[in-house]
């Protein structure tokens, strides 16, 4: 059984109240439910940032579904735009057309040692999926909706000759995932306008002759985000989580140890580390052995090898490290609905280390800021 919230949360910004019978009245009057406050004074101050989601709720766009328990203040924002096509002329995967992969986890547990002609044709596609993810982070900013970041990455994908490998991968409808504030993963992009303040993670992967390249970071949207210590923690630790578990990666290592140092880590930050998503195996298959658990004392199996490409991806939360879907089957939050954020790269073991394939280059937007200092 999934924990559920017992009570009925105050939706400001940081704060732990319960909610009391308080509503925004402009949200009444628009149709939009679940906007509790705890007090007068707690509404007053989330105003400037609250009063962004009477812009969303245009006769145009609603709330799927509106009966939903949510766990914190992020809502869908439907109806998402039509499906975008990718030219027949660009090689796609084998679920482009059925939705369902014919490979990966139907397969057996043997772990794919890349020969040369391999390796290349891994560090291509990830340099490619570098340069799209960099693309879409260079247009965040407020204003924008998640669903133009979608456009971006795909047509990005196409200059590229590359199919975006979520496409229609078990039926996801979008060609990158983006993970607002308390969305752990595999967040559908929608007509949700980004605020100042919001915290978005970014996950692209490249399908392109015949191998995909994989990775995601979570950037700050407008100063806001960079000024508030829990996000900026959370977002951090998320980093450093992964910057800690690749210094491990050669051969001989375990794939369990990864979890180790990283839920270390996460636990000196005040932070948890979601259990249910894992790292995976990525070469001609996009999910495929080894699993690559985040989690201190997993059981993974395994060791690294040489030619073995995989992806580590840490999600941090700042509480509870339980999760809850939405209905859409994919949007996946935190319990409580604090904010989490995550970073990904893919990886290649070498004969003496390892050679992060999605790393970044020198322009590439976004990296790491400092905490917050405190106001004198």
């Amino acid at each position: 059984m999934t924990e559920q919230p017992s009570a009925k949360k105050c939706i400001g910004a940081d704060c732990e109240n319960d909610a009391g019978s308080l509503q925004c009245p402009k949200c009444l009057s628009l149709g939009i439910k679940g906007s509790f406050f705890c007090s007068q004074d707690c509404f007053k101050k989330n105003w400037n940032t609250h009063k962004e989601l009477h812009k969303l709720a245009s006769p145009e766009t609603y709330n799927p579904f509106p009966t939903f328990s949510y766990t914190g203040p992020l809502r869908p924002v439907y109806p998402l735009s039509p499906k975008r096509v990718v030219p027949k002329s660009i090689p796609h995967p084998d679920y482009a057309e059925s939705g369902i992969p014919g490979g990966g986890r139907t397969r057996s547990n043997k772990i794919e040692q890349l020969d040369e002609k391999g390796r290349e044709g891994m560090r291509k596609v990830c340099r490619l999926a570098r340069e799209v993810l960099d693309v879409a982070a260079a247009a965040i900013r407020p204003g924008i909706t998640t669903d133009d970041l979608d456009k971006i990455v795909h047509e990005a994908c196409i200059e590229r000759n590359s199919y975006p490998s979520p496409l229609n991968y078990n039926f996801f409808p979008k060609s990158v995932c983006t993970s607002l504030n308390e969305v752990i993963c595999h967040g559908i992009p929608d007509k949700r306008v980004l605020v100042d303040g919001d915290i978005l993670n970014l996950d692209v992967t490249l399908y392109h002759e015949g191998y995909h390249g994989d990775l995601n970071e979570t950037y700050y949207v407008g100063d806001k985000a960079k000024a508030d210590p829990d996000s900026v923690r959370v977002v951090e630790t998320a980093r450093e989580c992964l910057d800690l578990a690749i210094k491990l990666v050669k051969p001989g290592t375990l794939f369990r140890d990864f979890g180790n140092v990283i839920e270390a880590h996460a636990k000196n930050r005040g932070c948890s580390v979601i259990r249910t998503y894992v790292g995976h195996g990525i070469n001609k298959t996009f999910h495929c052995p080894p699993n690559i658990p985040h989690y201190a004392k997993n059981r993974a199996v395994g060791e690294c090898k040489p030619g073995m490409t995989f992806t580590i991806e840490p999600m941090i939360a700042l509480g509870k490290y339980r999760d809850v879907t939405w209905p859409d089957n994919w949007t996946s939050t935190t319990i409580d609905g604090k904010r989490t954020a995550q970073f990904e790269h893919t990886l290649l073991v070498t004969e003496t280390g390892v050679e992060i394939l999605t790393a970044r280059t020198a322009d590439s937007p976004g990296g790491p800021v400092p905490m917050p200092t405190a106001a004198a």
